[in-house]
């Protein structure tokens, strides 16, 4: 019963987002409810879901003062001295500007923190992509690629969640993978010229039609445009010292991230609007796109939190292994590997890793397999190239909102980019051993 609620629950979820029956809010909030109800949790879906809100509540308050201070940097022009000088570099071509997103993408991600690479990426790139009449969803499947990739590193979530829930170690379980995470990074940069290719011929054909809600953020309308004349150059060298400032805290970790974000954006707006009226004409103008953008976190906390506290999630793990064959099972790496991308869609890292995978794997061990290559089956795809399309990752909606774009855009255009990626990734695991047969 509950296998097939948790199964109808994320077809639902998936069917009203990418059709676009109903807004992501609706179907995050709606969905698990009646799911719920149906399972019999009436009187405690309410408790599930302030658990769930409880879990992302600190990302929706990181997306919040994150949208806000980035959309006051790029009024004070932070960003024109950066697009100046990439646009010497790559001229007016969308296909350098995309394989450039790419390497900034896959660089900033060497900290292995989601959100503070889309936080580095997106604000710096948006504004380029704008001036050439780019697509923003090329910006955010670009950076997708590249982050999700990244993100097997033996310091990401995904890999550190394996090695504890296998009880091996991290280097076991990551070395054999570095080859395969060689060749699916070659694969991100081919993605991305052949993305940037069709965006150059795009550009050059037919005027912009950006996908829906494709806006800067904070600058949908004449509200947000920046007040006042152009701002000193003591002013951009201090936005710029504060903005590294930030970004590093971020990744040391110093305080909670939205914490820090808040004090940056304090400090932002006192130093460059130093009138209180021009302050809340500027929280005004981006405050609209963060909070569109808060209560969608807020609403994926409401999901999260039925599936996994009713024990849809677990039910759909269990039935997973039992409805497989043994001789399913005695290839389940290989199966694991091709499915573990997809598999990001219906379940969170932490029901993945701690519940799915060592039932998995403890099912592969008992028909003479290796648990541990099931682990590394799991890396090359789930919640690694399947992060930034989840929607139980906050920081897919960090990606998009700081792009202002549609979800179900996003999820479109970077799928099938990521799918092929896992695949390219695991042909080369089984070419090197890493994975067998």
């Amino acid at each position: 019963m509950l296998t097939l609620l948790g199964v109808a629950a994320i077809v639902a979820l998936l069917g009203l987002i990418l059709f676009r029956i109903a807004s992501v809010v609706v179907a995050l909030t709606l969905v698990p409810v009646v799911a719920g109800v149906a399972g019999g949790f009436g009187t405690q879906i309410g408790a599930f879901a302030m658990d769930g809100i409880r879990g992302v509540a600190p990302t929706a308050a990181l997306l919040a003062f994150a949208v806000v201070y980035f959309g006051v940097m790029n009024d004070a022009g932070l960003f024109e001295p950066f697009i100046r000088k990439v646009m010497r570099l790559v001229g007016e071509d969308p296909l350098k500007v995309v394989v450039g997103t790419a390497a900034i993408a896959a660089i900033a991600h060497l900290d292995g923190a989601g959100a503070s690479t889309f936080m580095v990426t997106v604000p710096a790139m948006m504004p380029i992509y704008m001036r050439l009449r780019m697509d923003p969803v090329v910006l955010t499947c670009t950076t997708a690629l590249a982050a999700g990739t990244m993100n097997i590193l033996p310091w990401g979530g995904p890999t550190s969640r394996a090695a504890a829930a296998l009880q091996v170690s991290v280097s076991d379980l990551f070395t054999p993978l570095i080859v395969p995470t060689i060749v699916g990074m070659a694969g991100v940069f081919g993605a991305a010229w052949f993305i940037g290719r069709a965006e150059r011929r795009r550009v050059a054909q037919q005027p912009y039609e950006p996908a829906s809600g494709a806006v800067i953020a904070g600058h949908a309308d004449d509200d947000a445009t920046p007040p006042g004349p152009v701002r000193a150059r003591w002013l951009l060298i201090f936005n710029a010292i504060l903005t590294l400032v930030t970004l590093v805290l971020l990744v040391m970790e110093t305080l909670p991230l939205a914490v820090i974000f808040l004090i940056a954006c304090a400090v932002a707006l006192v130093v460059n609007f130093p009138d209180a009226h021009e302050q809340r004409d500027r929280l005004t103008a981006h405050g609209s796109s963060a909070m569109v953008m808060v209560t969608t976190v807020l609403a994926a906390g409401v999901f999260t939190g039925i599936m996994t506290k009713s024990g849809m999630l677990t039910a759909m793990a269990r039935s997973m292994v039992t409805l497989l064959p043994p001789s399913a099972l005695e290839h389940m790496p290989t199966i694991l590997a091709v499915t573990s991308m997809p598999l990001s869609l219906a379940f969170d890292p932490d029901s993945f890793y701690f519940g799915v995978l060592p039932v998995l794997a403890r099912a592969a061990e008992g028909a003479g397999g290796a648990a541990i290559e099931v682990g590394r089956a799991a890396l090359l795809g789930q919640m690694t190239t399947g992060f930034p399309v989840s929607p139980l990752t906050p920081a897919t909606f960090l990606l998009v909102g700081l792009a202002n774009v549609d979800l179900a855009d996003h999820q479109r255009r970077t799928i099938p980019y990521a799918f092929a990626i896992t695949i390219v990734m695991t042909i080369a695991a089984l070419a090197i051993g890493a994975l067998h047969w």
